[in-house]
């Protein structure tokens, strides 16, 4: 039976070798922390990494930094990005890699200057009445400050870079070459000034990039608005084949001529009905678009109810498809219209309406034009009326439509959306307000059009808009005179490898010299740069770096000398902004100054439109990558990685950019992240109350929980966070640290005369060995792909399952209880210390400050870091798949024992394995075998154990997924050894009372 110790028997304890460590079982990561940045910045790491590479060297690797914004606190978003980044570099390093990474910042533009624009209007103060540049560095004084609380702010998330010469837009030999670049696109033909609709923001007053809007919905006036026929010309008609056959002769005439008459009359009686969601475009209206594979129809109305505003016997143009829809929103039902017949595309070619507001009382002849009809590829019937209003003025399609028909480019919107002073009826009223909200542009339109009988319906309704990003204001299509990058306008640049044209180096670039993670990018910004406009790069604003060019007086801007080319005023500009800064700009007398000597000063005009910010980002490779020490040969990168947003930002902006001045992609590798979501898979919201700061997670938990936290997600996808989710990152910690301190606790005074060849390890000890291999390949092959999850999932599953679960728990009892020489214990502590180097190094990346903790736990240094180390190479030779198919087959037969054995100790038959010596029966001759090789029982933590290939008992127990192998419980047999708790028949036997034969080898 079970013993117990006796009274005689001593306290062994003391003898055991227990585990020894100060490594901490809770991390007190937000206390602790900050010392370990501090000691980063004493030691100089990221220097001395550069040192590193230096004296040996080694392939870089050059992740360049798409720069934030510096215009407030982190968000959960940018820890995100900065944590991927982090682990990029950190991983490339720890591969073998020289890998470089200069954080970066955008310091230009409108968001900084709205910020100093609230402070004046705050004080009272009109920002137009302060000199340029003393609004200017105020402007660069807030970006400073918030430079310094920024970079502080990812630091403390444990992002390693050249944080003591990062890089701003806003130093002077950025905005040097910023302005040196856009020169390339002036020098090489493709800058032009045009006038054409824009992304304009009346609350800010300035052009907006794509990239500048987010939608959003708002709710709007949508109106059916009535074009009255003015005009037919004669078509063709489908009954000239019927007339040629039944009237011969003169008859034919006659009847066609009739015919004619016939239908001019229908037509000029009509009325074309269009629809839009914009009723302040209409003054600007001159043209109506049909589309020429949609069936239109003519309908008649033949009753109306009251308070309608069609006419009784009107004749109305619409498209088949929208005709129920179109007529039902002016109150008809169907009984009280019906379709007169075919309008064929032919006929609405000769149409020609009159804008509705012709001949209006007071128009003074404003809107007395012809508006003619035209066919347009952009027109659906999948709403509206199949009749689309074009006004050249503000819109993409109407523009074009314009352009290829001579229509008129109207000006009566002015920069705050206001009409012009002059413009009938609607003289300065606003399509925006000053805060954003609605004008009375869009009422008094509708009112106008409602008294003088042209509006057939309206309707309140909702749509997705586009607003400023910033201003949260809507935006509105307005011509402007901008000046524009042509994208399509061949280059004789000796640039043309990829193409002669910046769209086609562009595209040639994404599809064979950019590899995209996920790669469904590659197909998001293929497209858009395939379909994409001219780019707009002027902005009207003030902070910024200047469109550093002079147009000449008296020419315009098709004329080939409106533009001054001239490389050696180029020159004075880009060495007057080295010295100054862009500042120099706007300092009195500057265009006399760089142009003295060469031009006469009084016929040209310094042009004062800012560059779009998105130019000045897009620009950042040739100030960083090409220009600094630490940047590239070739000035490309090997990585670009920010969100997904950055398709129509950073990513295409800087494509853009370097076609034009490169040639190329500014990059060899994208990688895109989601979006940050609440726990319910909410967009985080200030007003909803669900943001989580990445301060308020540091502050309770750590930045290790962060980063883990991103470790653990799929950041291919949007991310979830909060509260719960976290609460499971922690528990992940906890288990994975408890493995970590395992390590420690048995590798106390490990010393190289202890280690053990692989060779003369027993077959355990060179399973792991095997496994490193696997999971060696595994950590390489996933940072190089960047699946930091996979890596971490792996790597998590290896060391709570393999290890913890399995390795550790049966080599315990031999760490613990073996004598000091004893092969199995050397041969254990020998695979702890290369387990201890490889996951150290694999999780360095992604745990920073726990794996510096780790390292110093076991390596005490005042200059020394895990993260001055590299991955360390694993032998091929530890490779053993045979061994592995093997102990594969035993692990399996484990688990019936250990499933078996917690049956029994869940009914308190037993209170420890060690309490067990259960029989286990094995059908299988080869496994059988192969657990006779090896000592199951020690396996198993099981006092003895008994193999055996007799038919399995129908009392055994089974488990369904493992099948042939039953275990039948029994318990073990004789005393309980008082040092190591096993039950064995020899206990009491020995010189060393109470104790097994092993354990009074032990004791001498």
């Amino acid at each position: 039976m079970s013993g117990h110790k006796t009274d005689t028997a001593p306290d062994y304890r003391d003898t055991l070798f227990l585990p020894a460590t100060e490594f901490p079982m809770r991390a007190g990561l937000p206390a602790r922390e900050p010392d370990w940045l501090a000691r980063w910045a004493r030691i100089g790491i990221y220097d001395r990494l550069r040192d590193k590479a230096a004296a040996s060297p080694r392939p870089p690797f050059t992740l360049h930094d798409g720069p934030p914004y510096a215009n407030g606190h982190l968000h959960i978003g940018h820890a995100l990005n900065k944590i991927l980044k982090d682990m990029v570099v950190r991983s490339r390093q720890m591969l073998g890699h020289d890998a470089r990474y200069v954080p970066g910042w955008d310091c230009h533009g409108l968001p900084i200057e709205w910020k100093i624009e609230e402070q004046y209007r705050a004080k009272g103060l009109d920002k137009d009445a302060v000199p340029v540049v003393d609004f200017r560095q105020e402007c660069r004084r807030f970006a400073e400050g918030w430079v310094d609380i920024q970079r502080a702010e990812f630091q403390r998330l444990g992002v390693i870079g050249n944080w003591d010469a990062p890089y701003l837009t806003m130093d002077f030999h950025a905005e040097a070459v910023i302005a040196a670049e856009f020169m390339t696109f002036l020098m090489n033909g493709s800058l032009y000034q045009g006038s054409k609709p824009v992304m304009w923001s009346p609350v800010e007053k300035t052009a907006l990039a794509e990239a500048e809007v987010e939608y959003h919905d708002r709710k709007t006036d949508a109106v059916w608005v009535k074009f009255p026929v003015v005009e037919v010309d004669d078509v063709p008609t489908e009954l000239d084949a019927f007339l040629n056959q039944e009237h011969p002769g003169e008859a034919v005439s006659r009847a066609r001529a009739e015919l004619q008459r016939v239908t001019r009359a229908q037509l000029l009686d009509a009325t074309v009905i269009i629809w839009t969601t914009t009723p302040w475009t209409i003054p600007q209206n001159r043209a109506i678009c049909f589309g020429e594979g949609i069936a239109y129809g003519l309908y008649e109305v033949i009753d109306t109810p009251e308070e309608c505003w069609a006419t009784k016997g009107a004749l109305y143009l619409i498209a088949d498809a929208l005709a129920e829809s179109t007529l039902a929103a002016a109150r008809l039902e169907p009984s009280m219209y019906r379709r007169v017949r075919d309008v064929t595309a032919e006929e609405l070619r000769g149409l020609t309406c009159a804008h509705p507001l012709r001949g209006a009382d007071g128009a003074r002849g404003e809107w007395d034009f012809d508006v003619p009809l035209l066919p347009g590829d952009h027109v659906t019937d999948d709403a509206g009326t199949g009749f689309v209003h074009t006004a050249p003025s503000h819109g993409d399609d109407d523009y074009w439509i314009g352009r290829t028909h001579n229509l008129e480019m109207t000006h009566n919107i002015r920069d705050d959306s206001s009409f012009r002073v002059d413009l009938p009826f609607f003289a300065g009223q606003r399509v925006i307000e000053e805060n954003g909200k609605p004008g009375q542009a869009n009422a008094s339109v509708i009112a106008k059009l409602t008294e003088v009988g042209a509006l057939l319906a309206r309707k309140r309704i909702t749509i997705s808009d586009a607003h400023s990003w910033r201003s949260k204001a809507p935006v509105i299509r307005l011509n402007r005179p901008q000046w524009f990058a042509a994208i399509d306008k061949a280059l004789d640049d000796g640039m043309g490898t990829h193409g002669d044209t910046i769209r086609k180096r562009a595209l040639t670039s994404i599809d064979k010299l950019v590899t995209w993670t996920p790669p469904t990018g590659r197909n998001r910004l293929y497209s858009m740069i395939e379909n994409r406009p001219d780019w707009v790069l002027s902005r009207q604003r003030a902070w910024g770096v200047p469109l550093s060019c002079f147009t000449k007086q008296g020419t315009r801007p098709d004329d080939p000398d409106f533009l001054l080319r001239d490389p050696a005023v180029n020159a004075r500009i880009i060495a007057a902004f080295e010295a100054e800064g862009a500042d120099a700009w706007y300092t009195p007398g500057f265009k006399e100054r760089v142009l003295d000597g060469l031009h006469d000063p009084a016929q040209y005009d310094q042009v004062f439109d800012i560059l779009d910010v998105w130019f000045d980002s897009g620009s950042t490779h040739a100030f960083v990558l090409r220009d600094r020490a630490d940047g590239t040969e070739d000035g490309i990168a090997d990585l670009y990685l920010e969100g997904t947003d950055q398709h129509r930002g950073w990513f295409h902006s800087s494509m853009l950019q370097a076609c034009g001045t490169l040639g190329r992609a500014p990059y060899r590798g994208v990688l895109t992240h989601g979006f940050t979501l609440d726990e319910k898979g909410m967009k985080m919201s200030k007003s909803l109350g669900n943001t989580i700061a990445p301060e308020d997670v540091i502050r309770q938990n750590g930045a290790d929980i962060l980063r883990l936290w991103v470790a653990q997600s799929d950041y291919t996808a949007d991310l979830r966070i909060g509260p719960e989710i976290l609460k499971g990152v922690a528990d992940s910690y906890r288990r994975l640290r408890n493995t970590l301190r395992f390590l420690l606790g048995n590798l106390a005074g490990f010393s190289e005369a202890e280690r053990v060849a692989p060779a003369d390890m027993p077959e355990l000890e060179r399973w792991v060995l095997h496994r490193l291999t696997e999971m060696d390949a595994e950590v390489r092959r996933g940072f190089a792909a960047y699946d930091f999850q996979g890596v971490f999932q792996k790597l998590f599953t290896f060391a709570t399952t393999d290890l913890s679960a399995f390795y550790f728990d049966i080599r315990k009892d031999a760490l613990y209880c073996d004598g000091a020489d004893s092969l199995r214990r050397r041969a254990a502590r020998t695979v702890l210390d290369l387990l201890f180097h490889r996951l150290t190094t694999w999780l360095a990346p992604i745990l920073v400050f726990t794996m510096e903790d780790v390292w110093l736990s076991r390596f005490p240094s005042d200059d020394d870091s895990v993260h001055l180390q590299d991955i360390p190479d694993t032998p091929a030779d530890w490779h053993d798949a045979g061994l592995a198919a093997k102990w594969s087959g035993i692990r399996q037969a484990r688990r019936v024992v250990t499933a078996a054995l917690e049956v029994q100790r869940r009914d308190k038959v037993i209170g420890a394995s060690l309490e067990a010596a259960p029989m286990v029966h094995i059908h299988d001759s080869d496994v059988l075998a192969a657990l006779r090789t090896v000592d199951f029982a020690d396996l198993c933590i099981t006092s003895d154990i008994t193999l055996s290939g007799d038919p399995i008992p129908q009392e055994a127990f089974r488990l369904p997924e493992v099948p042939g192998i039953g275990v039948v419980f029994e318990k073990a047999e004789g005393q309980k050894c008082q040092r190591c708790w096993k039950i064995l028949p020899d206990v009491g036997r020995h010189t060393h009372p109470g104790t097994c034969a092993r354990c009074n080898d032990a004791l001498g």
